[in-house]
């Protein structure tokens, strides 16, 4: 009973393979949330260190775009 059949270790070798391939999911999605983490990090001190925003809504909402479309319609 100690014996393995052929059986028994094709099967602890595929449960190998998979918890490696698991172990390896799992590594690259830690690695591209660690990066998606820096980026968004990057993005937050590049806005801070920015000149504040002037504008107030949406350019092209302010009363002068809107006349300037107009005219070019006619």
């Amino acid at each position: 009973m100690s014996e393995k059949t052929p059986t028994d270790t094709e099967a602890s070798q595929r449960k190998a393979e998979v918890e490696r391939q698991a172990a390896e999911r799992a590594r690259r999605s830690a690695e591209q949330l660690r990066a998606n983490l820096q980026r968004r990090k990057a993005q937050l001190r590049a806005r801070r260190e920015g000149g504040a925003d002037e504008t107030d809504g949406l350019p092209a909402a302010s009363p002068g775009a809107a006349a300037g479309d107009a005219r070019e319609a006619d």
